[in-house]
């Protein structure tokens, strides 16, 4: 069976991209980057969602000598030009801790007419094969952000975005629902087909 690599430690990006490969028909044993600890986590420094994709994809396919697939995804505000987009997940200076993003977000916002506060989630998603062939995919989820947080699933901005046609959070959806409609789930739907192809 074919092998690809996740490049995330995170579980939980693990167990949703298994699902989506197995409903595209793709038949494929999929690792994580914990199964080569000696590969050191890539510095994000590129200034997009697609080139930061790509930078981990591509150095885990060279150091793994496997087809790799990365994502990169945040959340963009309208208002604030885009921001905090590749940013979003150290927007409060340190990397990961979400309370901390959200909170300083919120009170950026806090002025912010209910009309203006319009924000979608972008992720782009991206394969490297060991050769140096390379695709990316991308999806967003568009909708308005809430002024204080709701619900209890999900991470990160989850809580405050609420979906265009949707009464509830981000946060408030169970995971099919979330999985539906999401920035990553667009993404690597997208890239299923691409992967199929060149695997």
């Amino acid at each position: 069976m074919q092998r690809l690599v996740l490049a995330t430690r995170n579980a939980h990006k693990i167990t949703e991209l298994r699902a989506i490969l197995a409903q595209a028909g793709l038949a494929l044993e999929l690792l994580g980057a914990d199964a080569f600890p000696e590969v050191p986590d890539v510095k994000e420094t590129g200034v997009t969602f697609a080139e930061n994709a790509l930078l981990k994809a591509h150095a885990l396919a060279q150091a793994s000598g496997l087809p790799a697939v990365a994502d990169d995804s945040g959340l963009c505000v309208d208002v604030l030009g885009g921001a905090p987009g590749i940013f979003s997940a150290r927007w409060a200076g340190r990397h990961g801790d979400d309370q901390a993003n959200l909170d300083l977000l919120l009170a950026q916002l806090a002025d912010v007419p209910e009309e203006h506060r319009a924000a979608n989630f972008a992720c782009a998603a991206a394969l490297a094969l060991p050769d140096g062939t390379e695709r990316v995919t991308e999806g967003r989820l568009h909708g308005t952000l809430r002024y204080a947080p709701s619900g209890a699933g999900g991470f990160g901005y989850d809580p405050i975005l609420q979906p265009v046609d949707e009464t509830r959070t981000v946060a408030e959806l169970t995971a099919e629902e979330k999985n539906a409609i999401s920035h990553r789930g667009l993404a690597f739907r997208a890239l299923a087909p691409l992967v199929g192809e060149l695997l």
